[in-house]
Formats: C-alpha cells, sequence, structure tokens
C-alpha cells in the first residue's frame, strides 16, 4: 500500500476541478475508441467474416454510450473537441476549459490506438505479410483513422464531413435541452450512442464519418510514429487536415441552427386549457413535464458527443 503522505497529495489534486475534467475526458474517449476501433479492426483484418460496417457503426455508437456512462457526470462526456469548440463558442462553457478537454479526448485517443495496435499486433502484420500499408486491398491504416474512397473528392469529403457533423451537433443539443423532448432519466447516453449509430449507418460511407477532431488526429499520429509513415498525412491529397477542420465547423452551423431557429421556438408559458362546460374555471398545465434534469459542472449544461 502507498504511504498516507504520498497519497494525500494525489487527492489534493484530483480533487481540482480541471484535472477530474481533463481525466473524465481522457476516460470516456478512451472507452469510446477501444470500442470503436476495435469493431474497424474485426471488420478490416477478418476481411467481413468477423466484423461488418454496421458493427463499426455499433461499435462507435455504443462506444460512445459507454463513455458518457464513465464520465457523462464529471465532465459532460464531450470526447469530442468539435463539441467543446461549439459548446465553448455558444457561451455554455468556458474557454479556458477548451484546451484541458482537448487534451484529454487526444491523449485518450491516441492510447486507445495504442492499445488496439497491441491486442491486433499479430493479425495487422499476418494481414498484409509483415507490411504497414495505407492504400490497397491490404491497408490497415484505415482501422485507425479515416481516408477517403476513391469516389470522393478533396471537397466534396469536406462538405460531407461539416453536413454530419452539424447533425450532429444539432441533435446533440436537442438530445440535451430540457425545455424540449426530455429523454427518459438516465437514457440521454443510450440516445446519444443511437445518434451516432444512425448517422454511420444512413451517411457514412463517402467520408467514413469521422465527425471529430479528437477521433481522427491522434490515431493518425499514432499510425506515423508506429510504422506507416509519412502517406497517413499525404493520403488522399492530404485529407488529414480535413477530419479537423470540417467537423469543427459543422459542429458549430448545427448548433447556431439548433439555437437561433428550434430553442426560440420552445413554447416558454404554460398553456391553457379551457372548459367548455359553464362555471368552471381555466385550467393551467404545463406543455411538458420534464422527467430530468442534467447540470454538471455548476450552472453550465454541457453537451456530450
Amino acid at each position: 500500500m502507498a504511504p498516507v503522505h504520498v497519497l494525500r497529495p494525489m487527492q489534493r489534486i484530483l480533487q481540482k476541478e480541471m484535472v477530474r475534467e481533463c481525466l473524465a475526458e481522457f476516460m470516456s474517449t478512451y472507452v469510446m475508441m477501444v470500442f470503436g476501433l476495435g469493431s474497424v479492426a474485426h471488420m478490416v483484418l477478418g476481411q467481413q467474416k468477423l466484423g461488418s460496417f454496421l458493427g463499426v457503426n455499433l461499435g462507435f455508437g455504443f462506444g460512445v454510450t459507454m463513455g458518457v456512462y464513465v464520465a457523462g457526470s464529471i465532465s459532460g462526456a464531450h470526447m469530442n473537441a468539435a463539441v467543446t469548440f461549439t459548446t465553448c463558442a455558444v457561451g455554455r462553457m468556458p474557454w479556458k476549459k477548451f484546451p484541458i478537454y482537448v487534451l484529454g479526448q487526444c491523449l485518450g485517443s491516441f492510447s486507445a490506438a495504442a492499445t488496439i495496435y497491441l491486442l491486433f499486433y499479430s493479425a495487422i502484420y499476418n494481414f498484409a505479410n509483415g507490411e504497414l500499408l495505407v492504400s490497397g486491398s491490404k491497408a490497415t491504416a484505415g482501422i485507425f483513422a479515416t481516408y477517403l474512397p476513391e469516389h470522393m473528392t478533396l471537397w466534396r469529403g469536406f462538405l460531407d464531413e461539416v453536413f454530419l457533423t452539424g447533425m450532429l451537433q444539432l441533435c446533440l443539443f436537442a438530445i440535451t435541452d430540457k425545455d424540449n423532448s426530455a429523454s427518459l432519466q438516465g437514457a440521454d447516453a443510450l440516445v446519444i450512442g443511437i445518434l451516432v449509430c444512425v448517422i454511420g449507418v444512413s451517411l457514412g460511407m463517402n467520408s467514413g464519418y469521422a465527425i471529430n477532431p479528437s477521433r481522427d488526429l491522434p490515431p493518425r499520429i499514432f499510425t506515423f510514429v508506429a510504422g506507416w509513415g509519412r502517406e497517413v498525412f499525404s493520403a488522399g491529397d492530404n485529407w488529414w487536415w480535413v477530419p479537423m477542420v470540417a467537423p469543427t465547423l459543422g459542429a458549430y452551423i448545427g448548433g447556431i441552427v439548433y439555437l437561433g431557429i428550434i430553442h426560440p421556438s420552445i413554447p416558454q408559458n404554460p398553456q391553457r386549457l379551457e372548459n367548455s362546460a359553464p362555471g368552471n374555471q381555466n385550467v393551467t398545465v404545463s406543455p411538458k413535464v420534464p422527467l430530468t434534469s442534467v447540470n454538471v459542472s455548476g450552472s453550465i449544461p454541457l453537451e456530450r458527443f
């Protein structure tokens, strides 16, 4: 057992809000990425005998759900730098927390990539006869990061990522808006996971639906370090920057659309029901009764991935 004089300073450090939130983002992102990248490894290395595109969507979707359960009450479990950026940009979280959240997310994502590499090490090398390839039928770099298919161009992929992440953020604001149609208590995590799965199933073919800078760049950097080489950045007309910029832009647009069009339209005053029977007084009822109210990190509601 560690001596008390060592544990107490550690406990004081962990009690600091910024540290707790950084670790929460690290762990939630790590959990999401381990399940997500693991499902991609099954599809690629098993040549769709042990995995499938549907399996990848389920892996990432329910990986998000597990990540929210791991750290939702601590940091909101963003697990997505684009979501964190939008949350700060619309004034729902102070900008000083942005680098802390993104640091935790990137470290968690990088660690998850390293974990999957170690778990599937022999399968990766057997798959391509000892080579680490970025393109071709024996490519394995796609286990870790997104790459454009042949039918897509760079700018079409950019617009695809903007649109998909915009849909993600718009729906996230809707799911977590307790003035709107509130979900059952504790069901937010499941609904958010289903949202990610639906995006992948219906719209994920064109660009691999990175929709998350924290999901794509750290594993790409890991593959560069692990031996896949510079092609992980040059492939697809230097595609690597798009999963950072396009999701950030798309999330902001999606958030503004929801907050500018939908949220102000939600009735704020109670509705009045009049009974036609003479002598009865008007009855005032609330148009909606939220079943749950999620508010983490003080009075600032945090949106989740």
